[in-house]
C-alpha cells in the first residue's frame, strides 16, 4: 500500500567522488545547458499536445473506440518509457552514454514528427510509443550524465535543477502547444523537429564520462555481499505510481474539463493550462528552500493536491477551475522532487542507476494509467469533474495513511 514507506536508512549514501570534468567556464555551462534541455524532452512528450486533444477527438470522432484512444496519443511515450526505465541503465552501460543519447535524440525528432504525416490514429498511437523508446533512453542517459560528470553537492544540485527545469519547460510547452493547436491539431508536432538541433551540440560538447573505481567506501568483497535494497524502494515507488496520477491530471484533463465548461480555444485552453503548469515550478522552488525531509511532507503536499482537485470539481466556470488547477499544482510541484529525494535517500551509489529505473517505471506508469482511471470514473460517476473529486478523495485517504505513523512516532516517549 502507498501508506507504508519505509524511512530512509540513516547510513549516508552520498559519494564525493572528484568531478572528471570542469565545473566552471563556458563549456560547462553549455554541458549544463544540453543535459537539461535533454531531460526536458519527455516532458515534451508529455504535454506538447494536450491543447489539441480536443480537436483530435473531434478529428478521429468516427474511429470506434477514440475517447480512449486519443488520450493514449498523450500518454503512450511514458508506458515505453515505465517498460523500459528499469532496464535502461543495463542498454546505457553496454552502448555508452554519449552514443546511445545522440542516436536517441535523432530518433525522436523521427518518431515524433511522424503524426504530421499518418493518417491512422492506430500508426499515430505506434508512432508516440517510438517516441516512448527514445523518451526512455534521453532520460536515462541525461541523468546518468549528471552522475557521472558531478558528485557529492553538486550532483545533488543539478539533479535538482533538473526537476526545476522540467516543471518550467512544461508551461513553455502548453503555450506553445495552444498557440500552435490554433493553426490544427497537427502543427503542436513539428516542434519535436528542435533534437535535430540538440543531437550535434551534444555530439561536439558531451564527452564520454572516465570510467568510476570501486571504491567510494566500499571495497569489491563488501559490493559483492550486498543485496538491492528492494524493500525500502517498494513503498515509496508504490507511492510514486498514485503519486504521478496526481501529478498529471492536470496536464492531461484540463483541456477536457476546460472543454466541458464551454472554452474551446485552443489557445486558451493552452495559456490556462501554463498558469497552472507555472503554480508547479512555484511548488518545485517551495520545496528547494524549505530543506526538510521529505518523508514528514508528504502528507501535507498530498492534501494540497486534493484540495486543489476539491475545487476543480465543484468548479462552475473556468476562472475558478483554474483557481482550483493552480491549487493542485503547486501540491504537484512539491510532490515530485519530494518523492525523488525520498527515492534516492534510500539508495546507495551501487545502487542509484537500478533504483533510479524503477523509480522512474513507477512515475510514467501512473502517467499512463492517469487518464485510463479518469475515464473509468468519469463513467462511475458520470462526469469528468465528479472523476477528479474521487481522485482528490484517494488523495486524501494516502496522505492520512501516511501521517498516521509520523504522529504515532512523534507521540511516543523519548
Amino acid at each position: 500500500m502507498p501508506g507504508s514507506v519505509p524511512s530512509p536508512s540513516p547510513t549516508a549514501v552520498d559519494d564525493a567522488a572528484p568531478s572528471s570534468v570542469p565545473v566552471s567556464g563556458p563549456v560547462h555551462l553549455l554541458r549544463v545547458t544540453l543535459l537539461m534541455a535533454g531531460s526536458c524532452l519527455p516532458i515534451l512528450g508529455a504535454v506538447l499536445i494536450a491543447p489539441v486533444l480536443p480537436k483530435m477527438q473531434d478529428h478521429f470522432a468516427s474511429v470506434p473506440g477514440a475517447k480512449a484512444l486519443v488520450p493514449l496519443a498523450l500518454t503512450v511515450p511514458a508506458l515505453a518509457l515505465a517498460l523500459l526505465a528499469p532496464f535502461a541503465g543495463v542498454i546505457v552501460d553496454r552502448l555508452g552514454r554519449k552514443r546511445l543519447l545522440i542516436v536517441a535524440t535523432l530518433l525522436y525528432a523521427v518518431f515524433g514528427t511522424a503524426p504530421l504525416w499518418l493518417d491512422s490514429l492506430g500508426a499515430i498511437i505506434a508512432s508516440r510509443a517510438l517516441v516512448g523508446v527514445t523518451e526512455a533512453a534521453i532520460m536515462t542517459c541525461c541523468t546518468t550524465l549528471i552522475g557521472d560528470y558531478y558528485s557529492g553537492h553538486r550532483r545533488v544540485k543539478y539533479l535538482a535543477l533538473q526537476t526545476m527545469c522540467a516543471s518550467a519547460s512544461a508551461t513553455v510547452f502548453f503555450v506553445l502547444g495552444g498557440a500552435a493547436g490554433s493553426a490544427g491539431w497537427r502543427m503542436p508536432f513539428w516542434v519535436y523537429a528542435v533534437s535535430l538541433v540538440l543531437a550535434p551540440l551534444m555530439a561536439t560538447v558531451l564527452t564520454n564520462p572516465a570510467p568510476r573505481t570501486a571504491t567510494e567506501g566500499t571495497s569489491a568483497g563488501t559490493t559483492l555481499q550486498r543485496t538491492f535494497p528492494w524493500r525500502q524502494l517498494a513503498g515509496i515507488c508504490a507511492l510514486t505510481f498514485f503519486g504521478a496520477m496526481v501529478f498529471y491530471t492536470v496536464p492531461v484533463e484540463m483541456s477536457y474539463l476546460l472543454d466541458d465548461l464551454g472554452v474551446a480555444n485552443s489557445g486558451v485552453i493552452g495559456l490556462a493550462t501554463a498558469i497552472a503548469s507555472a503554480a508547479t515550478v512555484g511548488g518545485a522552488v517551495t520545496f528547494a528552500r524549505l530543506k526538510r525531509s521529505p518523508d514528514p511532507m508528504l502528507p501535507a503536499v498530498l492534501a494540497v493536491c486534493a484540495v486543489g482537485f476539491g475545487v476543480m470539481c465543484l468548479a462552475g466556470n473556468a476562472p475558478l477551475l483554474v483557481v482550483g488547477a493552480v491549487v493542485n499544482c503547486v501540491g504537484t510541484g512539491m510532490l515530485l522532487p519530494a518523492l525523488l529525494t525520498s527515492a534516492m535517500s534510500r539508495l546507495a551509489f551501487e545502487d542509484r542507476g537500478r533504483g533510479t529505473g524503477l523509480w522512474m517505471a513507477a512515475f510514467f506508469g501512473g502517467e499512463f494509467v492517469c487518464p485510463l482511471a479518469l475515464l473509468a470514473g468519469e463513467s462511475a460517476v458520470g462526469s469528468l469533474a465528479g472523476a477528479v473529486g474521487v481522485l482528490g478523495l484517494a488523495a486524501v485517504a494516502v496522505a492520512v495513511c501516511l501521517w498516521a505513523p509520523h504522529r504515532h512516532a512523534a507521540g511516543q516517549p523519548t
